[in-house]
């Protein structure tokens, strides 16, 4: 598997093969490994996603037969990859680039209340209920769960309509910050049948989305950067790549080992509590971009303003990360891990984690 994995660097993506499709060719269900890249890991004949083949776990495929909409996304792609061709973008990079968006948006949907089609397909692919290895399942059975998303945002991401959106939504020749609910957003989530997910795409700042827009933003306004970069709403940044598997279940396997972490963060804190760190940390956030637009008047007024905003900003940030310390103290996680992590003494921490607990008391 070694060589595999040196190969796969060049080649591409290590898959296994179809044991079924090969007892056709072969005359034994023997085991076939291949470099595959991840649109072409459905064997539709099966009905079966094949997994990577680097990922050091057992598992050779998933059974897609309940999933028929994951098996006609591998057909469509086909479609997507003309569309790609035809502008003059090449269809391996579409894919990566929409890849990471929705990778992204896994990421992000424990806290989606709303979304109902990725839990529905992710029990499935695990044989009705991923059960009490969600974490596990959520790791391998993410790329055949969210490959219609994939193919769907690719398609999206090429259509010059959108990108129209996306210049309107800039103010086109009046520049002004992409709005939380823009039309290229709230288009996007519709064409993903999830119409609640525009607002949280458009204000997901940082992430590989957003950075496509802008490239388109500054591409139609002739602001593009050096070759390779800003003027390329291809090129997909390091920190926005997709992880793999194997990586994430190397993470996985470390975290269950390490003291405190045996149990997952959703799994040890209350959905409350999550709510309210969350909530917290975005509002901070708001607050901080607020004050980016009041830095014009006389002196004072703005040292007032600005001033004020960032006292209030890092009140609210030393009460999420307070929240956070307690979270993990209750979640297993030992006091003095958590002292060094926010650089106090151990000391300081437990009297202020006790002084917080006695004021949220009755």
């Amino acid at each position: 598997m070694g060589l595999w994995r040196t190969g796969g660097a060049v080649a591409g993506p290590v898959a296994f093969g179809c044991r079924l499709c090969t007892a056709r060719r072969a005359g034994a269900a023997v085991r076939a490994v291949r470099y595959a890249p991840r649109w072409e890991r459905v064997c539709a004949r099966h009905g079966r996603w094949l997994l990577d083949a680097d990922a050091n776990q057992q598992l050779e495929h998933l059974d897609l037969r309940g999933l028929p909409e994951v098996v006609a996304a591998q057909r469509q792609w086909v479609w997507v990859v003309r569309r790609a061709v035809r502008a003059g973008a090449e269809p391996e990079r579409v894919f990566a680039l929409a890849r990471a968006v929705v990778a992204r948006w896994w990421e992000q949907a424990y806290g989606w209340e709303r979304e109902r089609i990725w839990p529905r397909r992710l029990h499935q692919v695990a044989g009705g209920d991923a059960g009490s290895d969600l974490e596990r399942w959520r790791i391998v059975g993410r790329d055949a769960v969210v490959f219609p998303e994939v193919v769907a945002v690719a398609d999206a991401l090429l259509d010059p309509a959108m990108a129209e959106l996306v210049w309107a939504d800039s103010g086109a020749g009046r520049p002004r910050a992409l709005p939380a609910d823009g039309a290229f957003c709230r288009r996007l989530g519709e064409r993903l049948g999830r119409g609640w997910l525009g607002p949280l795409a458009a204000t997901d700042h940082g992430g590989p989305l957003i950075a496509w827009m802008g490239s388109v933003v500054r591409l139609r306004r002739g602001a593009s950067g050096p070759p390779g970069y800003d003027n390329d709403p291809w090129w997909l940044r390091q920190e926005h790549q997709a992880a793999t598997m194997a990586g994430q279940l190397r993470v996985l396997g470390k975290e269950k080992k390490a003291p405190g972490s045996g149990t997952m963060w959703r799994a040890a804190v209350p959905a409350e509590q999550r709510r309210l760190i969350t909530s917290t940390i975005d509002s901070a956030e708001e607050q901080l971009l607020l004050l980016r637009g009041v830095q014009t008047g006389p002196t004072a007024d703005v040292a007032q303003r600005l001033l004020r905003g960032l006292g209030h900003s890092a009140g609210l940030i030393e009460n999420a990360w307070k929240r956070t310390a307690v979270a993990a103290v209750n979640g297993g996680v030992p006091l003095e891990e958590v002292a060094r992590w926010v650089d106090l003494p151990v000391e300081v921490l437990r009297r202020m984690l006790t002084a917080d607990r006695q004021e949220d008391d009755p």
